[in-house]
């Protein structure tokens, strides 16, 4: 895989990074004893994120199997996260081989795994970029060595746009990656919030991380679709996404809204 031409960039372990915690919460092991301690505050006051980040997980694999039967060969998933398998291209991959996908994170760490994991992928990359710079990730030139913006793309924000926060625009960031894409692609995104429980200790937890924690309520993230038509069931919790089997006991308390929905013009 070609290297993307940023040079080397300090990896900060005195703060907690969002892609970290939810390594550790998945049980990875690709995390430091500052992003253990977040995880386990984090749990001590919202017990049911252990439980969260799987069901996202699920919801994200069960996404990424929505559209490649619906025709989709190109994955920009931004935001990606330290891998974690069964990753996106593994899933998508196993239900047509010609499927493409670029990786896009600002943690110099996953970048680093992901050049590990992906370097016999010639179909597959990672970006070390920032959503907060759409254009940027747009124009990157390994994210256009992959992904052809001429056809269908599906778009993953998938557990990303709440660490962008409210002055930072998350709508307009959503937006320009929406206007980059041609007539069939999707958008795949989840999204936490507190419209379940108070949640206000959970996001003091990411005060001191390298991103805060911004929750937001469903009528909010419905917004990040405008120009998409949501898929059914449109925007729900992410266990009632489609799920493949029964949500487990508690499902109803998860605070993260997931929904996918395709570009039509």
């Amino acid at each position: 895989m070609t290297q993307d031409g940023i040079g080397s960039v300090e990896i900060d372990t005195s703060k907690p990074h969002p892609a970290r915690i939810y390594d550790y919460l998945l049980g990875g092991k690709d995390n430091y004893e500052v992003d253990r301690k977040a995880g386990d505050q984090l749990a001590s006051v919202a017990p049911e994120v252990w439980m969260a980040v799987r069901a996202n997980r699920g919801f994200l694999q069960r996404a990424v199997r929505h559209v490649i039967d619906s025709g989709v060969r190109q994955i920009l998933d931004i935001g990606t996260g330290l891998p974690t398998s069964p990753n996106v291209h593994e899933v998508a991959q196993a239900l047509a081989p010609d499927v493409r996908v670029a990786y896009v994170d600002n943690d110099p760490i996953v970048k680093a795994h992901g050049d590990a994991l992906l370097s016999r992928a010639g179909t597959t990359s990672i970006v070390l970029a920032d959503l907060r710079d759409p254009r940027a990730v747009i124009e990157h030139p390994e994210v256009r060595r992959i992904i052809d913006f001429g056809e269908p793309v599906a778009l993953f924000l998938v557990a990303i746009l709440h660490f962008v926060r409210d002055e930072e625009e998350p709508e307009r960031i959503v937006a320009t990656l929406r206007d980059a894409l041609p007539a069939g692609s999707f958008l795949v995104l989840s999204h936490a919030t507190d419209d379940f429980a108070e949640r206000s200790e959970a996001q003091a937890v990411y005060n001191n991380a390298t991103a805060s924690m911004n929750l937001r309520p469903r009528a909010r993230i419905e917004r990040f679709f405008d120009g998409f038509e949501l898929v059914e069931p449109g925007v729900t919790q992410v266990p009632f996404w489609r799920p493949e089997t029964t949500p487990p006991a508690g499902s109803e308390e998860i605070g993260f809204y997931g929904g996918v929905a395709l570009k039509k013009a």
